[in-house]
C-alpha cells in the first residue's frame, strides 16, 4: 500500500469550484494569524514522524518558563495565579503559543484568536493587583473551545462550510466559564455533520498525535489532539454519540459525558434545530481527573439553569466513597463487537488490579441487548433519513465525506412522519425502562468498560459507536480516562482467530494489523446511571487510584 504523505493526510474536506474558493480563503485567513514566529520549519512538516508529540519540546520556538507552564493541569494553573505565582497572560501565552505549534501538526483548530486571550488576561491580571483575589475559581485558566460553541467574534460552525460564521455572542456555556474567569484564546476543529469519531472538515483532517496516521475521534477531535499536545490544560466539547469520550480515549487525556440538561447548551450551533430525539451535553476535556471535577463543580456552582430554561437544576453531590466499598461491573464487551487487543488487555489488567483492592467488589456485568439499543439511537439521529445533511451539501458543493454517507444510510437510518417518530420515542423509552430494570438487577455502582471496540481508528473507519452511544441513549453519564497502557504490537495479537459475534464485529476484526496502532493510547471509560454524575467522577478517582498503585 503506497505511503500517504503528511500533506494529503491532514487534508480538509474538498467540493466543487464554488466551494474551494471559499473554502480556501477561510483556510487562508486562519493560516494568517499563527504568527511567522511560531511557523514551523518546512523541513518538519515536509515529512514529521508518526508521533509528533515531542515536537513543541524540541523544535526551539517555546522557552523553558513556557514548556513548564504547559506542563501544568488546569487546577495548577488556577491555583498557580490565584496566589501569584503565575500570570493569566503568562499562562493563555505558553498555551496559546504552543497551540499554534500544535495545530500545523494536527489540524486542531479552526481559529486562533491569541492576542484576544492575552488582552482578556491583562485585565484579569489588573484585578488580580489591585484587589488581591480572583474573580472566580477559573480566574485567568486558558480554556480552548469546540467550533460548534459560540464565542463573540471568533469563527464557529455546525460542522459545514455553509454554516460557519463569525459569533455575535457568546453562547450560555462560553458566557458562564467567562464570568467565572476563564480565558479564550482558539476555537477547535470537528468534522463534516459534527456526527462522526473522527474530524475532518474544511479546515482539515484533525490527526492523532500519538500516530498521526490514526485519528484523534471526533466530533470533539480537535480538543483531544490540541489537550494531547499540551496546547490546552483544558477545552469544552460535547457529547450526542460519543464525541466527547472518544476522542479523549484516542488521545490519552480524560473527558466527561455528564448527564443531558445539566450543563447549558443554549446558543450552540446546530443544524436540526427543534430535534430532540437525542440529546447532546457538554463537558470537560482535560489532563487530569481532578480537572475534570474543577470544571462541573465551577459550571454547576454558577447555576446555569437560572440562565437556559432547559437546564434542570441537578446539583453536583461528588460522595465520599472511603465510608462504603464501591461495586463495579466490568464489561469486558457489549455482545455485538469484541475490542481489539489493545483494550481487552488493558480491560483484564484493570480487573485483576481491583480484583486485588480491598476498597471495591468487582462483578462481571452482562449488556442487555446492546444490539437493539444502538440501532435505536442511530435511528433516532436522522429522523428525516439525513435529507437535511444532503441538502445543505448539495446548496453548498461541498463533498460528501465516506463517513457522512454511511452515518445518514439505511439500514439506521430512513424518514419517519409523525406517527413514525412517535413509534421511535417509544421505542426509545421502553428500552430505556428495561435496561434501568436490568441495571438494578445487576447490582453495581458503575461499569468500567471499552470507551470504543479497540484503541484511536485508522482514518475513515470509525463505523462502530456502541460502546459509547448506547450510554447516550439511556442518558448515563460517564468518563474516559487513559489506563496508562498503548498499543504495542508484539504483544497485542490474536493468539488465534476469533469468530466474529456480528457483521460490525467481523468488520471491526478486518480493520486490525497490529502494526498500524503503535503507540495508540488504550483507555477505559466508566458509566453510571443518569444524574449520578458525581459518583462517576468520585468511582474514577478511586479506580484510578488503584489502577496506579
Amino acid at each position: 500500500m503506497a505511503t500517504v504523505s503528511f500533506q494529503e493526510k491532514i487534508k480538509g474536506v474538498g467540493g466543487h469550484a464554488s466551494y474551494e474558493a471559499k473554502a480556501r480563503i477561510l483556510r487562508e485567513q486562519l493560516e494568517a494569524k499563527i504568527p511567522a514566529s511560531l511557523r514551523l520549519p518546512p523541513a518538519i512538516l515536509e515529512d514529521p514522524p508518526l508521533n509528533v508529540t515531542h515536537i513543541p519540546e524540541t523544535c526551539g520556538l517555546l522557552t523553558p518558563k513556557e514548556l513548564a507552564i504547559t506542563e501544568l493541569d488546569a487546577t495548577a494553573v488556577c491555583q498557580k495565579i490565584a496566589v501569584g505565582e503565575l500570570t493569566a497572560v503568562d499562562a493563555v501565552t505558553a498555551f496559546g503559543k504552543r497551540a499554534a505549534i500544535a495545530h500545523q501538526l494536527t489540524a486542531c483548530l479552526i481559529d486562533f484568536f491569541l492576542d484576544e486571550g492575552i488582552k482578556q488576561a491583562q485585565q484579569l491580571d489588573e484585578y488580580f493587583q489591585k484587589e488581591g483575589k480572583v474573580i472566580g475559581p477559573l480566574h485567568g485558566l486558558p480554556i480552548s473551545i469546540k467550533g460548534m460553541l459560540p464565542v463573540k467574534g471568533t469563527v464557529g460552525s455546525a460542522g459545514f462550510l455553509m454554516n460557519t460564521e463569525t459569533a455575535t455572542e457568546d453562547c450560555d456555556m462560553t458566557r458562564i466559564l467567562r464570568s467565572l474567569g476563564a480565558v479564550f484564546y482558539v476555537k477547535t476543529n470537528q468534522p463534516q455533520t459534527l456526527m462522526h469519531l473522527e474530524s475532518r472538515s474544511t479546515y482539515g483532517r484533525v490527526l492523532n498525535p500519538y500516530n498521526t496516521d490514526l485519528t484523534a475521534g471526533g466530533s470533539s477531535g480537535g480538543e483531544s489532539a490540541l489537550v494531547a499536545m499540551k496546547g490546552s490544560c483544558i477545552g469544552v466539547g460535547t457529547d450526542g454519540g460519543g464525541s466527547i469520550r472518544a476522542p479523549s480515549a484516542h488521545c490519552g487525556i480524560y473527558g466527561f459525558r455528564p448527564s443531558c440538561r445539566t450543563t447549558p447548551l443554549h446558543g450552540v450551533l446546530w443544524y436540526q434545530p427543534g430535534q430532540d430525539g437525542f440529546f447532546s451535553s457538554v463537558g470537560p476535556m482535560c489532563r487530569s481527573a481532578r480537572d475534570m471535577r474543577l470544571f462541573l463543580e465551577a459550571v454547576l456552582g454558577a447555576n446555569p439553569a437560572l440562565l437556559d430554561p432547559d437546564v434542570l437544576p441537578v446539583p453536583l453531590k461528588v460522595p465520599d466513597l472511603t465510608k462504603r466499598k464501591l461495586r463495579v461491573g466490568i464489561m469486558m464487551h457489549d455482545g455485538v463487537v469484541m475490542p481489539h487487543p489493545p483494550i481487552i488487555r488493558a480491560l483484564k489488567w484493570a480487573k485483576a488490579k481491583l480484583e486485588a483492592s480491598s476498597e471495591v467488589e468487582v462483578v462481571d456485568y452482562t449488556p442487555y441487548d446492546h444490539d437493539r439499543g444502538y440501532s435505536i439511537v442511530r435511528e433516532l439521529y436522522y429522523e428525516d433519513g439525513g435529507a437535511t445533511v444532503r441538502r445543505i451539501l448539495k446548496e453548498s458543493g461541498e463533498e460528501i465525506l465516506p463517513l457522512t454517507e454511511w452515518v445518514i444510510s439505511p439500514p439506521h437510518v430512513r424518514d419517519h412522519d409523525a406517527s413514525e417518530v412517535w413509534k421511535l420515542r417509544d421505542e426509545r423509552d421502553k428500552y430505556r425502562r428495561e435496561y434501568s430494570d436490568h441495571w438494578w438487577s445487576q447490582n453495581v455502582d458503575v461499569v468500567l468498560c471499552p470507551p470504543f471496540p479497540g484503541t484511536a481508528s485508522r482514518h475513515d473507519t470509525a463505523k462502530y459507536w456502541g460502546y459509547t452511544a448506547i450510554w447516550n441513549l439511556l442518558d448515563y453519564p460517564g468518563t474516559a480516562f487513559p489506563s496508562g497502557f498503548v498499543a504495542d504490537p508484539a504483544i497485542d495479537i490474536y493468539q488465534e482467530p476469533p469468530s466474529p459475534m456480528s457483521a460490525a464485529d467481523e468488520y471491526n476484526l478486518s480493520l486490525y494489523d497490529a502494526t498500524k496502532f503503535k503507540g495508540a493510547p488504550a483507555s477505559l471509560q466508566i458509566v453510571g446511571r443518569i444524574y449520578n454524575d458525581g459518583l462517576v467522577l468520585a468511582a474514577q478517582e478511586v479506580v484510578e487510584r488503584i489502577l496506579k498503585s
